[in-house]
């Protein structure tokens, strides 16, 4: 089955706790602290698979987690480091956050990666904390938390020649004739269901990759028919061959609607160089208004191939036209909306504080909510080291400024606090 657009929810992994240990020999006074740092948690990377041609894979499978770290031991011994989880997909693939909406990448190259989950960091163990003043210190870090996001993935297959035109135009014939693909082909509108891909040669060393696209109807941009699920897939086209039914009752009409269709879609697919082809002209009804029918196309100055791609009439001709146009455009440069390097959602250092209740505060925001998440609540070093971050990154000062007194319940992510003067 074709699948071009899924929903997953993936998970980086968490870091490994840093330990708190100290050297304990028979014969060695004083050991000293050596807790060892807990190992990074695995990345979630994607990785362009040039084998893969549909998201099919992730039907079953629809959740996706990497490996925590481990957590450190004694004997500064560092945890070992969680694998990184690479997710292969087709080329083509666009990746959105499936909450916010925001482009998160598009991969088209072969071997292209992107990360989208960064696996959190280590723990530091307590061999970090040691001073000439505190010899014993009893802190350590917990691992960093992971990330998880709930992604949108889109296929938009990558070909460079496009078919498209109304349903039973003869797009999946024409596809058949030209190329070695063998899509379903059946005299009822709809026949082709999902886009197909296929192979065509120019000559001994040149071949281009054209695609079916299933029959657009009036208000396809919208979603009627068979909608933009299949819009999108001509996007990455250069060329598009536009098939007319010779045995439409109103050949041009059929034709100034699809490219309507294309333009209220998205406008850079109206202005997408076309190759108009008025197919069936085998048959006898077609042949009696040709002549009719090619006057009204000369009039909105459109020029016109007459062909018959079940009787593989004028077909070669319409590939070599196609080909000619595709070199006389050059290719598109894609944008830069991947993003290779990781790159945080918002500055982790902003907070803010909400009230609840008269007495109770909340503070939320990624690097204090973090931080509580690597501390260790039992360890009197790691609260003394919390209440540092929390002055160094103001939340002291703007809860003072908020209104917090003494005794107030002060909640920072799942943790809860007593605020003291």
């Amino acid at each position: 089955m074709f699948i071009d657009q899924v929903n997953i929810h993936v998970k980086s992994g968490k870091g490994g706790d840093g330990m708190v240990h100290f050297r304990r020999e028979k014969f060695v006074p004083l050991g000293g602290p050596d807790g060892g740092d807990g190992g990074k948690g695995g990345d979630v990377i994607f990785e362009v698979k040039a084998t893969l041609n549909t998201l099919s894979a992730f039907r079953q499978n629809e959740k996706f987690a990497a490996q925590p770290g481990k957590g450190g031991g004694g004997s500064q011994m560092t945890g070992r480091g969680g694998e990184d989880l690479i997710i292969p997909v087709p080329p083509g693939t666009v990746i959105y956050d499936a909450e916010t909406g925001a482009l998160l990448g598009d991969l088209t190259d072969p071997g292209q990666r992107l990360m989208v989950c960064k696996g959190g960091r280590g723990g530091k163990g307590n061999q970090h904390y040691a001073t000439s003043r505190n010899q014993a210190p009893r802190m350590a870090e917990r691992g960093e938390p992971h990330e998880e996001k709930l992604l949108r993935l889109e296929l938009k297959l990558i070909a460079d020649i496009g078919i498209i035109g109304l349903p039973n135009a003869g797009k999946s014939t024409l596809l058949s004739v030209l190329t070695n693909a063998k899509p379903k082909i059946g005299d009822y509108p709809f026949t082709t269901l999902e886009p197909n891909l296929g192979v065509a040669n120019i000559d001994d060393v040149t071949t281009v990759v054209m695609a079916d696209i299933p029959g657009l109807i009036e208000g396809a941009h919208e979603g009627a028919g068979l909608g933009h699920d299949f819009l999108r897939h001509i996007q990455r086209t250069r060329v598009l061959i536009h098939m007319i039914d010779g045995l439409s009752e109103d050949p041009l009409a059929d034709f100034s609607q699809i490219n309507s269709e294309l333009s209220l879609f998205d406008t850079k697919l109206g202005n997408k160089p076309q190759i108009v082809v008025l197919n069936k002209i085998d048959q006898p009804e077609v042949q009696e208004r040709l002549k009719e029918i090619k006057a009204s196309f000369k009039k909105k100055k459109v020029d016109l191939i007459t062909a018959s791609a079940m009787a593989r009439t004028n077909t070669r001709d319409i590939l070599v036209s196609a080909y000619k146009l595709l070199q006389e455009i050059p290719a598109e440069e894609l944008k830069e909306e991947s993003l290779p390097v990781y790159k945080p959602d918002v500055d982790p250092n902003l907070f803010e504080i909400h009230r609840e209740d008269g007495d109770k505060w909340r503070v939320s925001g990624v690097a204090i909510e973090r931080a509580a998440k690597m501390t260790y609540w039992e360890h009197d070093g790691s609260v003394r080291r919390f209440q540092k971050l929390m002055t160094k990154l103001g939340v002291d000062k703007a809860l003072i400024q908020a209104g917090v007194k003494e005794g107030d319940t002060v909640f920072v992510g799942d943790f809860e606090l007593e605020w003291q003067e």
